[in-house]
């Protein structure tokens, strides 16, 4: 069975969503990724979430980002993932599903400790794997370069519909003809906000380096020369890794004890007050009082009247 899907208004999560049987089904070529931004930033037209950071593999792809609630991140996901899903399958020939199972968002708590390392192990993505000598060096997907040139990611837009219905007329039209470009900004992380842009791009590349002599110094010890740029963009898409990653994922990504038991009481809360309401709609009750931020069975999300308020006390109840 699922979790039940919970947030606190204006939460900072990661998301991971990751390849059927974890396979190399994502281009590690700049093309794609500007393909999988330009799709991204047109998800965030429709569903504007603020996005810290952006990394991942072949096999999978990770997204920092703050969100209003958990109908925000659903509207979003759906339609970045079923187009990132038709345009990596386009281009690698795989027609099967392509997403192994449903994204995975886990809420990162409000300490700055908690948050920059979340940030610095989406960056780190392709060095900690002794794929790449550096983060910068990633073939594929990643905002590092952004972040620390403090640019907008550049991407494009194939107009799949317009350009089926005319080929459907018969039109002999350029395909650059049905191409939008698109930028996507990468917002602060919250807890370094308040900092200067040029502070805040110094921070991220101290941390760069930090990971770059991590990496040159773990290379030494094992002796194990990385795979390269030009070796990963050899790699048969429909392969599969060789050991995925099956370790459980955590609760939450919290610095303390402390915090990770208030975000987990939280939890405790929402899940009693839905499976009450639930209990109650069940026997016939339509007026059941369901926990704000919450997908009732049936019925419409129940929206949270505080959802831009930051807050991680506790559930808040929607009116009966």
């Amino acid at each position: 069975m699922r979790k039940l899907r919970y947030f606190p208004p204006n939460s900072l999560v990661e998301v991971t969503t990751r390849t059927l049987q974890s396979r190399y089904l994502l281009p590690p070529t700049k093309h794609f990724a500007r393909i999988a931004v330009g799709i991204l930033a047109r998800a965030q037209e429709r569903a504007p979430i603020r996005i810290h950071a952006i990394g991942g593999l072949q096999t999978h792809i990770h997204l920092l980002a703050t969100i209003d609630d958990a109908e925000q991140l659903t509207l979003f996901m759906e339609y970045a993932n079923g187009n990132i899903a038709r345009e990596a399958g386009r281009i690698v020939d795989w027609r099967q599903k392509f997403w192994g199972r449903r994204y995975a968002a886990l809420p990162v708590s409000d300490e700055e400790a908690a948050q920059v390392a979340r940030l610095r192990y989406v960056l780190s993505h392709g060095a900690k794997e002794n794929l790449v000598t550096s983060p910068r060096l990633w073939p594929g997907l990643h905002c590092v370069d952004a972040l620390i040139d403090g640019k907008p990611l550049e991407g494009i837009w194939y107009d799949r519909s317009a350009e089926y219905e005319a080929d459907r007329r018969g039109k002999d039209v350029d395909p650059r003809a049905f191409l939008a470009e698109y930028s996507l900004e990468l917002e602060p992380l919250p807890c370094w906000r308040h900092l200067p842009a040029q502070e805040y791009r110094q921070r991220v590349a101290e941390m760069v380096h930090d990971i770059e002599v991590e990496t040159a110094r773990r290379i030494f010890l094992s002796g194990k020369v990385p795979l390269g740029a030009e070796a990963i963009r050899r790699q048969p898409p429909h392969q599969r890794a060789n050991r995925p990653k099956k370790s459980p994922a955590p609760f939450c990504h919290a610095a303390s004890k402390a915090v990770r038991k208030q975000l987990r009481e939280a939890y405790r809360l929402f899940v009693e007050a839905y499976r009450e309401a639930s209990a109650q709609l069940r026997s016939g009750n339509r007026h059941a009082r369901f926990p704000e931020g919450c997908f009732p069975p049936a019925l419409p999300f129940v929206r949270n009247d505080t959802r831009l308020q930051s807050s991680r006390a506790g559930p808040s109840f929607a009116p009966g």
